[in-house]
Protein backbone atom coordinates (compact mmCIF):
# COMPACT_ATOMS: atom_id res chain seq x y z
CA UNK A 1 0.00 0.00 0.00
CA UNK A 2 1.41 3.53 -1.01
CA UNK A 3 2.80 5.81 2.08
CA UNK A 4 0.64 8.69 2.62
CA UNK A 5 2.55 12.10 2.72
CA UNK A 6 2.41 13.79 5.67
CA UNK A 7 2.21 17.29 4.11
CA UNK A 8 -0.28 18.36 2.01
CA UNK A 9 0.59 20.15 -1.54
CA UNK A 10 -0.83 23.16 -0.04
CA UNK A 11 1.15 23.09 3.15
CA UNK A 12 4.70 22.46 1.00
CA UNK A 13 3.86 24.96 -0.94
CA UNK A 14 3.71 27.28 2.02
CA UNK A 15 6.65 26.23 3.21
CA UNK A 16 8.39 26.64 -0.21
CA UNK A 17 7.91 30.33 -0.26
CA UNK A 18 9.48 30.72 3.21
CA UNK A 19 11.96 29.15 2.15
CA UNK A 20 12.53 31.11 -1.10
CA UNK A 21 11.92 34.05 1.14
CA UNK A 22 14.63 33.32 3.63
CA UNK A 23 17.46 32.59 0.80
CA UNK A 24 16.53 35.77 -0.87
CA UNK A 25 18.07 37.75 1.97
CA UNK A 26 21.54 36.98 0.99
CA UNK A 27 20.82 36.11 -2.57
CA UNK A 28 19.84 39.14 -4.02
CA UNK A 29 18.28 39.44 -7.48
CA UNK A 30 18.70 35.53 -8.19
CA UNK A 31 14.60 34.27 -7.29
CA UNK A 32 14.47 32.61 -10.62
CA UNK A 33 17.78 30.39 -9.75
CA UNK A 34 16.73 30.13 -5.90
CA UNK A 35 13.39 28.58 -7.20
CA UNK A 36 14.92 25.97 -9.29
CA UNK A 37 17.85 25.13 -6.81
CA UNK A 38 14.71 24.16 -4.78
CA UNK A 39 12.59 22.54 -7.18
CA UNK A 40 15.75 20.03 -7.73
CA UNK A 41 16.41 19.62 -3.80
CA UNK A 42 12.39 18.73 -3.42
CA UNK A 43 12.76 16.50 -6.18
CA UNK A 44 15.69 14.87 -5.17
CA UNK A 45 18.26 15.77 -7.55
CA UNK A 46 21.74 17.67 -8.05
CA UNK A 47 22.67 21.43 -9.68
CA UNK A 48 25.17 22.47 -11.69
CA UNK A 49 25.83 26.15 -11.68
CA UNK A 50 27.86 27.39 -14.67
CA UNK A 51 29.43 30.89 -14.14
CA UNK A 52 32.35 33.11 -13.00
CA UNK A 53 34.19 33.40 -9.08
CA UNK A 54 32.45 35.92 -7.03
CA UNK A 55 28.60 35.71 -8.26
CA UNK A 56 26.99 34.43 -4.98
CA UNK A 57 27.56 30.17 -5.93
CA UNK A 58 28.76 29.75 -2.43
CA UNK A 59 26.74 31.93 -1.02
CA UNK A 60 23.76 29.99 -2.63
CA UNK A 61 24.74 26.86 -1.02
CA UNK A 62 25.16 27.88 2.68
CA UNK A 63 22.28 29.70 2.62
CA UNK A 64 19.93 26.62 1.63
CA UNK A 65 22.15 24.48 4.42
CA UNK A 66 21.12 26.83 6.61
CA UNK A 67 17.52 27.01 6.00
CA UNK A 68 17.12 23.60 5.63
CA UNK A 69 19.13 22.40 8.45
CA UNK A 70 21.51 20.54 6.03
CA UNK A 71 25.12 18.89 7.38
CA UNK A 72 27.15 20.92 4.80
CA UNK A 73 30.50 20.35 3.54
CA UNK A 74 32.49 22.06 0.62
CA UNK A 75 35.48 20.65 -1.85
CA UNK A 76 37.45 22.70 -3.66
CA UNK A 77 38.48 20.75 -6.28
CA UNK A 78 41.91 21.49 -8.16
CA UNK A 79 44.42 19.02 -9.84
CA UNK A 80 45.57 17.67 -6.50
CA UNK A 81 42.15 16.85 -5.25
CA UNK A 82 42.28 12.50 -5.41
CA UNK A 83 38.96 10.45 -5.12
CA UNK A 84 39.76 9.60 -1.88
CA UNK A 85 39.01 13.24 -0.39
CA UNK A 86 35.70 13.11 -1.65
CA UNK A 87 34.89 9.53 -1.20
CA UNK A 88 36.78 8.64 1.88
CA UNK A 89 39.63 5.68 2.56
CA UNK A 90 40.66 2.97 4.33
CA UNK A 91 43.75 3.01 6.79
CA UNK A 92 45.34 0.56 9.40
CA UNK A 93 44.75 1.05 12.57
CA UNK A 94 47.54 -0.56 14.91
CA UNK A 95 45.92 -0.24 17.83
CA UNK A 96 43.59 -2.93 17.16
CA UNK A 97 45.09 -4.27 14.14
CA UNK A 98 41.83 -3.59 11.97
CA UNK A 99 41.15 -1.79 8.43
CA UNK A 100 39.25 1.41 9.51
CA UNK A 101 37.30 4.11 7.46
CA UNK A 102 37.94 7.21 7.48
CA UNK A 103 34.58 8.92 5.58
CA UNK A 104 35.10 11.42 2.71
CA UNK A 105 33.93 14.90 2.33
CA UNK A 106 31.09 13.39 0.65
CA UNK A 107 29.43 11.98 4.33
CA UNK A 108 26.98 15.03 4.29
CA UNK A 109 23.48 16.78 3.49
CA UNK A 110 24.80 19.43 0.98
CA UNK A 111 28.32 19.02 -0.61
CA UNK A 112 29.64 21.63 -2.58
CA UNK A 113 31.53 20.50 -5.05
CA UNK A 114 33.42 24.30 -6.00
CA UNK A 115 34.80 24.17 -9.22
CA UNK A 116 34.51 20.81 -10.62
CA UNK A 117 35.89 21.30 -13.49
CA UNK A 118 39.44 22.12 -12.70
CA UNK A 119 40.24 18.80 -11.10
CA UNK A 120 40.85 15.52 -12.70
CA UNK A 121 38.66 13.67 -14.76
CA UNK A 122 39.42 10.71 -11.95
CA UNK A 123 38.19 12.64 -9.73
CA UNK A 124 35.28 13.90 -11.39
CA UNK A 125 33.99 10.30 -11.52
CA UNK A 126 34.36 9.40 -8.10
CA UNK A 127 31.11 11.40 -7.69
CA UNK A 128 29.11 9.11 -10.46
CA UNK A 129 28.21 6.81 -7.88
CA UNK A 130 27.31 9.03 -5.40
CA UNK A 131 25.43 10.85 -7.37
CA UNK A 132 23.75 8.53 -8.74
CA UNK A 133 22.92 6.12 -6.00
CA UNK A 134 23.24 8.09 -2.90
CA UNK A 135 26.72 5.79 -1.59
CA UNK A 136 30.40 5.30 -2.12
CA UNK A 137 32.01 2.11 -2.67
CA UNK A 138 36.01 1.91 -1.37
CA UNK A 139 37.57 -0.65 -1.24
CA UNK A 140 34.88 -2.93 -2.25
CA UNK A 141 32.45 -2.13 0.38
CA UNK A 142 29.67 0.15 0.08
CA UNK A 143 28.29 3.27 2.18
CA UNK A 144 25.25 4.54 2.45
CA UNK A 145 25.31 8.45 2.34
CA UNK A 146 23.52 10.45 5.07
CA UNK A 147 19.58 11.07 3.51
CA UNK A 148 18.79 13.83 1.97
CA UNK A 149 21.46 13.94 -0.06
CA UNK A 150 22.45 17.09 -2.41
CA UNK A 151 24.98 18.10 -4.66
CA UNK A 152 25.57 21.73 -5.68
CA UNK A 153 28.22 21.79 -8.02
CA UNK A 154 29.89 24.91 -9.51
CA UNK A 155 32.12 25.33 -13.21
CA UNK A 156 33.80 28.07 -14.27
CA UNK A 157 32.63 28.77 -18.05
CA UNK A 158 34.26 26.26 -20.59
CA UNK A 159 37.73 27.47 -21.65
CA UNK A 160 38.51 29.49 -18.05
CA UNK A 161 42.15 28.94 -17.50
CA UNK A 162 42.78 25.36 -15.74
CA UNK A 163 39.58 24.19 -16.24
CA UNK A 164 39.00 20.73 -18.76
CA UNK A 165 35.34 19.82 -19.90
CA UNK A 166 33.06 17.42 -17.94
CA UNK A 167 32.18 14.19 -19.82
CA UNK A 168 28.79 13.49 -21.31
CA UNK A 169 27.79 10.60 -18.46
CA UNK A 170 28.65 13.23 -15.28
CA UNK A 171 26.63 15.96 -16.74
CA UNK A 172 23.83 13.68 -17.14
CA UNK A 173 23.85 13.19 -13.64
CA UNK A 174 22.79 16.39 -12.93
CA UNK A 175 18.65 17.34 -13.02
CA UNK A 176 19.64 20.92 -13.69
CA UNK A 177 21.91 23.30 -14.64
CA UNK A 178 22.16 26.92 -14.26
CA UNK A 179 23.38 30.57 -14.71
CA UNK A 180 23.21 32.47 -12.57
CA UNK A 181 24.89 35.24 -14.04
CA UNK A 182 26.03 39.24 -12.59
CA UNK A 183 23.35 41.26 -10.75
CA UNK A 184 21.87 44.14 -12.33
CA UNK A 185 22.83 47.33 -10.69
CA UNK A 186 20.39 47.71 -8.41
CA UNK A 187 20.53 44.07 -6.69
CA UNK A 188 24.66 45.09 -6.77
CA UNK A 189 24.23 47.77 -5.26
CA UNK A 190 21.25 46.32 -2.39
CA UNK A 191 24.53 43.19 -2.11
CA UNK A 192 26.79 46.13 -1.04
CA UNK A 193 24.76 47.94 1.34
CA UNK A 194 23.42 44.43 3.10
CA UNK A 195 27.72 44.20 3.79
CA UNK A 196 27.75 47.45 5.05
CA UNK A 197 29.30 46.32 8.72
CA UNK A 198 27.27 43.17 8.96
CA UNK A 199 26.99 39.87 7.46
CA UNK A 200 23.19 38.86 6.12
CA UNK A 201 24.03 35.40 6.85
CA UNK A 202 23.41 35.91 10.12
CA UNK A 203 19.99 36.73 9.46
CA UNK A 204 18.77 33.51 7.55
CA UNK A 205 16.77 31.12 10.08
CA UNK A 206 15.93 27.42 9.83
CA UNK A 207 12.54 26.57 8.19
CA UNK A 208 12.47 23.07 8.86
CA UNK A 209 14.40 20.27 9.62
CA UNK A 210 15.58 17.46 8.12
CA UNK A 211 12.72 15.06 8.20
CA UNK A 212 10.55 17.63 7.22
CA UNK A 213 12.30 18.08 3.74
CA UNK A 214 11.96 14.19 3.41
CA UNK A 215 8.44 14.54 3.81
CA UNK A 216 8.34 17.14 1.05
CA UNK A 217 10.43 15.47 -1.35
CA UNK A 218 8.15 12.68 -0.55
CA UNK A 219 4.90 14.95 -1.38
CA UNK A 220 6.78 15.72 -4.38
CA UNK A 221 7.04 12.19 -5.36
CA UNK A 222 3.71 11.92 -4.99
CA UNK A 223 2.34 14.62 -7.48
CA UNK A 224 0.38 12.92 -10.10
CA UNK A 225 1.00 12.40 -13.38
CA UNK A 226 -0.88 11.73 -16.04
CA UNK A 227 -0.44 9.52 -19.13
CA UNK A 228 -0.88 12.28 -21.28
CA UNK A 229 1.94 13.68 -19.48
CA UNK A 230 3.79 11.08 -19.48
CA UNK A 231 3.72 10.77 -23.12
CA UNK A 232 4.42 14.56 -24.24
CA UNK A 233 8.15 14.42 -22.08
CA UNK A 234 8.61 11.35 -23.86
CA UNK A 235 7.81 13.28 -27.22
CA UNK A 236 9.56 16.02 -26.39
CA UNK A 237 12.79 14.10 -25.46
CA UNK A 238 12.59 11.83 -28.73
CA UNK A 239 12.24 14.67 -30.47
CA UNK A 240 15.89 15.60 -29.56
CA UNK A 241 17.47 12.38 -30.44
CA UNK A 242 15.97 13.25 -34.51
CA UNK A 243 17.05 16.88 -35.00
CA UNK A 244 19.51 17.96 -37.52
CA UNK A 245 20.75 19.95 -34.80
CA UNK A 246 21.84 17.87 -32.38
CA UNK A 247 23.93 14.97 -32.35
CA UNK A 248 23.24 13.34 -29.31
CA UNK A 249 19.78 13.74 -27.65
CA UNK A 250 18.39 13.40 -24.26
CA UNK A 251 18.47 10.50 -23.00
CA UNK A 252 15.72 8.19 -20.78
CA UNK A 253 17.36 9.49 -17.29
CA UNK A 254 16.39 13.04 -19.05
CA UNK A 255 13.18 12.27 -19.11
CA UNK A 256 12.50 11.18 -15.80
CA UNK A 257 14.51 14.20 -14.02
CA UNK A 258 12.06 16.04 -16.44
CA UNK A 259 9.02 14.43 -14.80
CA UNK A 260 10.47 14.80 -11.14
CA UNK A 261 11.68 18.35 -11.97
CA UNK A 262 8.14 18.98 -12.93
CA UNK A 263 6.37 17.22 -10.05
CA UNK A 264 8.35 19.42 -7.50
CA UNK A 265 7.02 22.66 -9.53
CA UNK A 266 3.62 21.69 -9.05
CA UNK A 267 3.95 20.59 -5.41
CA UNK A 268 5.68 24.38 -5.25
CA UNK A 269 2.83 25.86 -7.13
CA UNK A 270 0.07 24.18 -4.74
CA UNK A 271 -1.23 21.68 -6.75
CA UNK A 272 -0.98 17.94 -6.49
CA UNK A 273 -1.15 16.72 -10.33
CA UNK A 274 1.69 18.01 -13.07
CA UNK A 275 0.23 20.17 -16.05
CA UNK A 276 1.71 21.13 -18.99
CA UNK A 277 3.16 24.52 -17.82
CA UNK A 278 5.18 22.89 -15.09
CA UNK A 279 7.18 21.40 -17.89
CA UNK A 280 7.77 24.30 -19.60
CA UNK A 281 9.04 25.72 -16.48
CA UNK A 282 12.16 23.52 -16.09
CA UNK A 283 12.54 21.76 -19.14
CA UNK A 284 15.54 24.40 -20.47
CA UNK A 285 17.73 23.72 -17.35
CA UNK A 286 16.98 19.80 -17.50
CA UNK A 287 17.49 19.36 -21.04
CA UNK A 288 20.25 22.07 -22.89
CA UNK A 289 23.34 20.24 -20.44
CA UNK A 290 21.87 16.61 -22.04
CA UNK A 291 22.12 17.88 -25.16
CA UNK A 292 25.84 17.48 -28.33
CA UNK A 293 25.18 19.73 -30.80
CA UNK A 294 25.92 18.98 -34.48
CA UNK A 295 28.93 21.36 -36.02
CA UNK A 296 26.14 22.72 -37.89
CA UNK A 297 24.68 24.39 -34.99
CA UNK A 298 27.55 25.66 -33.30
CA UNK A 299 28.60 27.18 -36.89
CA UNK A 300 25.27 28.66 -36.80
CA UNK A 301 25.33 29.90 -33.42
CA UNK A 302 22.02 28.36 -32.37
CA UNK A 303 22.41 27.28 -28.68
CA UNK A 304 20.81 24.06 -27.23
CA UNK A 305 18.04 26.91 -25.83
CA UNK A 306 17.10 27.70 -28.92
CA UNK A 307 16.90 24.18 -30.10
CA UNK A 308 14.57 23.34 -26.81
CA UNK A 309 12.22 26.63 -27.74
CA UNK A 310 11.97 25.31 -31.07
CA UNK A 311 10.93 22.17 -30.19
CA UNK A 312 8.30 23.31 -27.74
CA UNK A 313 6.87 24.97 -30.41
CA UNK A 314 6.75 21.99 -32.55
CA UNK A 315 5.74 18.92 -30.47
CA UNK A 316 1.54 19.21 -29.63
CA UNK A 317 0.84 20.14 -26.03
CA UNK A 318 -1.75 17.78 -24.44
CA UNK A 319 -5.01 18.90 -23.14
CA UNK A 320 -5.75 17.11 -19.49
CA UNK A 321 -9.48 15.69 -19.91
CA UNK A 322 -10.42 16.61 -16.38
CA UNK A 323 -8.42 17.13 -12.91
CA UNK A 324 -7.84 13.81 -11.06
CA UNK A 325 -10.13 13.02 -8.84
CA UNK A 326 -8.28 12.26 -5.31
Amino acid sequence: MEKKSAISAVEASSLAQDILHEVQKVVVGKDIIILKVLLAALAGGHVLLEDMPGVGKTTLALAFAKTLNLDYRRVQFTPDVLPSDVTGFTVYNKDNGCMEFKKGAAFCNLLLADEINRTSPKTQSSLLELMEENSVTVDGVTYELPSPYFVLATQNPTGSVGTQMLPESQLDRFMLRLHMGYPDLDSEVQIMQARNGADPMDTVQQVITRDMLLQMQNAAAQVYVDDVILHYIAELSAATRSHDYIRLGVSPRGSLALCASARATALVRGRDYVIPDDIRVVIAECFAHRLLLAPRARMEHVTAEDLIESILQKVPVPRLQRKRES
